[in-house]
């Protein structure tokens, strides 16, 4: 690993430096898993603790929006002065979160662990989205694509570690995944040795302003229309993951209530849908890079319309059939509306990745709580039909201003 990292050390916007970009999806996968393990308990601490949908959606609040708050403030602090090292300080506040969750022996533990694993995904994301983009080369959509299927690989074995782990073993087990925190923060060592010799350096006041008119003259998008685009992506970002809460927090539970499915065998669809939603992710941004960023946008959330419709209606083959084909068209898009931002923005690579991290962990948590709160108030059935409509929003990707207007900055 340290002689590929050291090879990796060509200047910034030379070529896609590979071998940095596994290391940090490596760490993403890992931050992950260790982040998916709240939610793969869910269903053990329903049981264990006596658990209402509104206090376990608000388990994922707690969590989230804890992260949604600090990552703006963390990327605009890089774009400012990059700080290498604290890409490990942050999974160091993963495993704190991870160890205390295993040990927590009551609700009020419950929420406290979870914030501390909310921190360390808060310090990890932007700083590590930064890193990709200086890896990138002149393959962005491949490099964020790349960084985020890490994540979306560690978010999926959940269901399989509650299934396989969790559920036999109860909560206690969740202490052997120090050992995944331990393994991210050697490698993080090594990404940040690679940052500290190829920082993106902040660029002086008056060579900002330089580029920021250079930029509205060739571009022709005025401030407002930035603006505009921006509102947009963030109008997206919220569609996708409101749905994508309605799966992952709630789906188990539809399958248990409405099809009296085994829990272990509800992970097992969960898994399904979160493995489709890696392989989009992946599949995502090299598309992007050859059919464009706006195209994809489009296709994906819009897209995945028919098949969240038509879930709540199908039998239980066939909703794994809707489910996984709403993972893959759906998860195509993140790292899309990323690159698209930052491009928007440049010179505010951590901004930007912070503000759009930190709105999906915000949403996802804020949607979380939200429908639990109509699951107890209706029926899990119910919440499930009203949320299947929110991909319809992805119509608004044709405000969106094209590629080659975007592409100059």
């Amino acid at each position: 690993m340290a002689k590929a990292l050291a090879k990796a050390a060509v200047p910034i916007g030379a070529a896609t430096v590979f071998p940095i970009l596994f290391a940090i999806s490596i760490v993403h996968l890992l931050n992950d898993t260790m982040q998916s393990t709240v939610s793969a308990l869910f269903p053990i601490l329903r049981d264990s603790m006596h658990l209402s949908y509104k206090q376990i959606g608000f388990i994922a609040f707690a969590m989230n929006v804890t992260a949604a708050v600090i990552q703006p403030l963390v990327g605009s602090l890089a774009d400012r002065r990059p700080r290498p090292y604290i890409l490990p300080v942050g999974v160091a506040f993963t495993l704190v979160g991870v160890i205390a969750l295993a040990l927590a022996p009551e609700y009020v533990y419950l929420v406290l662990a979870v914030m501390l694993i909310g921190i360390g995904s808060a310090i990890f994301h932007p700083e590590s989205s930064r890193v990709a983009y200086m890896a990138a080369g002149g393959k962005r959509g491949l490099a964020q694509s790349i960084f985020q299927v890490g994540g979306n690989i560690g978010g999926a074995l959940g269901p399989i570690m509650s299934a396989a782990i969790f559920v036999p073993l109860g909560q206690i087990s969740v202490l052997w995944f120090t050992i995944a925190a331990i393994a991210a923060m050697i490698i993080q060592f090594y990404v940040a040795r690679w940052y500290s010799e190829n920082k993106l350096q902040p660029r002086p006041a008056s060579a900002k302003s330089k580029a920021a008119a250079g930029a509205k003259k060739t571009l022709g998008l005025s401030r407002n229309q930035v603006m505009a685009a921006i509102t947009v992506l963030v109008f997206l970002v919220f569609t996708k993951h409101i749905y994508m809460s309605s799966i992952s927090s709630y789906y188990s539970f539809y399958l248990i209530d409405h099809f009296g499915v085994s829990v272990q065998n509800a992970q097992l669809f969960l898994f399904a849908f979160l493995a489709a939603s890696a392989a989009g992710t992946f599949f995502g941004g090299p598309m992007a890079d050859r059919y464009g960023r706006r195209n994809i946008i489009w296709f994906s959330i819009l897209g995945t319309a028919p098949f969240s419709i038509m879930l709540p209606y199908c039998s239980l083959a066939w909703s794994a059939v809707m489910v996984i084909c709403a993972g893959f068209v759906l998860s195509s898009a993140f790292s899309i509306i990323v690159v698209f931002a930052q491009e928007l923005l440049p010179g505010k690579v951590g901004l930007v990745s912070g503000l759009f991290f930190g709105l999906a962990f915000g949403i996802g948590g804020l949607g979380s709580a939200v429908l639990g709160w109509i699951a107890d108030s209706t029926s899990i059935e119910h919440m499930m039909k009203l949320t299947a409509y929110l991909p319809l929003l992805g119509i608004l990707a044709i405000l969106l201003p094209k590629d080659e207007r975007v592409r100059a900055a």
